[in-house]
């Protein structure tokens, strides 16, 4: 995992951000995923917070996976709204069967699961517990880190 940095700190967090599509209809097919869902994402990223970082994206017919990394300056509320307002707009754009399925609103569901992805705690514990310790001189491997 990359340690990032803004001004006044450094971090390492990354998220597993988990949205369905409305009424869990299924459009999310592989013309309007790889055409025009990506490229809304990488748009935010790009024009709106060029501090969040995506690592993976995949799709299901219903629901949307994305790794992400997100900056203790934002909120996570904010960025999947940030997300998901513009995917809807664009998508209802581009594609008329998606408007027509729609026309009361945005395309995704209201909420959202998110799970923080992290060191390995047992690790973390190691960590903590090493500290304060005399240093022997020898390398110790704590699990964590480049190999």
């Amino acid at each position: 995992m990359r340690t990032r940095s803004l001004n006044h700190s450094v971090y390492q967090l990354q998220y597993h951000l988990v949205w369905g599509t409305r009424y869990r209809r299924h459009f999310l097919k592989p013309k309007v995923v790889e055409n025009e869902f990506f490229e809304s994402c990488w748009e935010v990223v790009v024009k709106k917070c060029p501090t969040l970082y995506i690592h993976t994206m995949k799709t299901n017919l219903d629901h949307v996976h994305l790794q992400i990394e997100i900056p203790p300056n934002l909120s996570i509320a904010a960025v999947v709204q940030a997300l998901k307002i513009n995917a809807s707009v664009r998508l209802k754009k581009r594609f008329k069967f998606i408007k027509d399925m729609y026309l009361d609103g945005s395309i995704w569901s209201v909420g959202y699961f998110v799970s923080s992805i992290g060191l390995n705690e047992e690790s973390i514990r190691r960590y903590i517990q090493y500290q304060g310790k005399q240093d022997s001189g020898k390398t110790m491997r704590l699990g964590f880190g480049p190999k």
